[in-house]
């Protein structure tokens, strides 16, 4: 479904990913795992159109988005959880919700009454929250918030960049089940994760960040590729 060849992004005079390629096919997890600063955020950010490549290319669902603005990459069926949440502040739960169903354009009253339904069935704690401003929930509650607002989209291709940075042991185990749960489902997600153990255990196949470049890939089912993954990142 998405395929990154030879992209390139700098920050200013900074050449942050140099030469970058992956895919991911349809209904696989991949995980991107690297110590932090090597460009895997930035990876994400450039397939979301927040970051323009300055070489190279990217196709997703055959099309060519390489360059694309972030508007026309979620209209295409991408749907980034960044890292810091960006919780709409002084809009309630319910609210940022609603945002998030903008994302499906032509969709009638009772098609995005329904889509609220489901997502207070996914997430409950947010169903009891509804009528809360967004940016007053725990650290946890606004981590399942943006992921809850993206989904409202329904998209095709999820982005996840540090879902369980800074949360506590039993949110964290709320999170990866629920992502456990998406991929069973068959969405396609991109995860960026520091808690490699765990996360390894969810993707399909993983990618090795150094310094800007793909230096390694491997199939996670695969014993001895993981533990080489888990060797060079010195887990």
């Amino acid at each position: 479904m998405l395929e990154l060849t030879d992209v390139h992004a700098h920050y200013g005079l900074s050449h942050v990913l140099q030469g970058i390629n992956l895919r991911v096919g349809a209904g696989e997890v991949v995980g991107l795992f690297g110590r932090n600063g090597v460009g895997k955020t930035t990876i994400i950010k450039t397939i979301a159109g927040w970051v323009a490549p300055t070489r190279g290319r990217l196709r997703f669902d055959d099309h060519d988005l390489t360059g694309a603005a972030p508007e026309q990459v979620c209209r295409r069926g991408i749907g980034l959880v960044p890292e810091d949440r960006r919780i709409f502040p002084g809009l309630t739960v319910e609210e940022n919700l609603k945002l998030g169903l903008l994302q499906t354009p032509r969709r009638t009253r009772a098609g995005s009454r329904a889509k609220l339904d489901a997502i207070y069935q996914r997430f409950p704690r947010l169903a009891e929250r509804r009528r809360q401003t967004g940016t007053t929930l725990s650290g946890g509650e606004q981590q399942m918030l943006a992921m809850a607002r993206v989904l409202a989209g329904s998209p095709k291709l999820l982005l996840i960049d540090e879902p369980t940075e800074g949360l506590a042991p039993m949110i964290v185990d709320e999170l990866f089940e629920l992502m456990a749960g998406l991929a069973s489902e068959g969405i396609p997600i991109v995860l960026v994760e520091q808690n490699v153990q765990r996360a390894i255990a969810l993707t399909h196949r993983h990618y090795l960040i150094e310094r800007g470049q793909v230096t390694a890939e491997g199939r996670s089912a695969d014993r001895a590729e993981r533990e080489e993954l888990m060797r060079r990142l010195g887990v």
